[in-house]
């Protein structure tokens, strides 16, 4: 299974992105309501989106409106759940998933978003199969390694990941995401961060040019205000 980002890594694009990041999870939140209730212990998608707002220091007034707008109890705007496949340079498969109220709109920016970069736009099912959702728990270097994996073990998690500078990243199904974060906090290993995720089953090695030009696009999709989540199977060593 690919690795995902590092923790410092992925902190830096939330700070690089706080301007967008709200508009972002408040669309998550919205569209996780209006599909699973406004009621976050019997929605673990909107449970999420909740974290995540908190997460970026949104208020509690903003992510309860989202959801009232969502179910209805308030005026909102509708948002649709859309996916993109596609190929980076070097062979690289990436996956964009949207929220928009316009897919017309989106659809034409995520395409030129991938001619910009010497990229290419693939049909539904082009990439997907070559990623799994998953639910991760992640740890920074310097984590005790013992007791994440007894904790994680009794808690359920499916595996336990430790990689060559320390990090650790503790996997469960997305179904068992919620109560294994729960149970890991509860035994004071809170995770450095957390999420439902997709990852490559194999990465691809990319360098030089190549590896630059596959960053700026996954940089562009990540920026645009209809994207949410942004996967792809690369290792971009250095350029990273």
């Amino acid at each position: 299974m690919g690795r995902g980002p590092s923790i410092e890594a992925r902190k830096n694009a939330v700070d690089a992105q706080r301007g967008k990041i709200f508009t972002k999870v408040i669309r998550e939140i919205s569209v996780a309501a209006r599909t699973g209730g406004g009621d976050p212990a019997g929605n673990p998608r909107l449970r999420s989106a909740i974290d995540k707002g908190l997460a970026v220091n949104m208020s509690k007034d903003v992510i309860e409106r989202a959801i009232k707008k969502a179910t209805g109890e308030l005026e909102g705007v509708e948002y649709e759940e859309i996916r993109y496949e596609g190929y980076a340079p070097g062979g690289v498969a990436v996956i964009v998933d949207c929220l928009t109220d316009n897919r017309v709109r989106t659809v034409a920016d995520v395409r030129h978003a991938f001619g910009k970069f010497g990229g290419n736009m693939g049909t539904e099912g082009s990439v997907a199969f070559m990623f799994h959702k998953l639910g991760v728990l992640s740890y920074d270097v310097g984590a005790d390694e013992d007791a994440i994996t007894e904790a994680a073990i009794d808690a359920g998690a499916d595996d336990v990941t430790v990689y060559d500078d320390g990090a650790i990243d503790v996997v469960t199904a997305p179904e068992n995401f919620g109560a294994l974060k729960a149970a890991m906090e509860a035994a004071g290993l809170a995770p450095g961060f957390a999420e439902v995720t997709m990852r490559a089953d194999n990465d691809i090695a990319v360098e030089g040019d190549t590896a630059e030009q596959v960053k700026k696009l996954l940089a562009w999709l990540e920026d645009m205000d209809d994207v949410q989540n942004v996967y792809a199977n690369a290792d971009l060593g250095h350029a990273a």
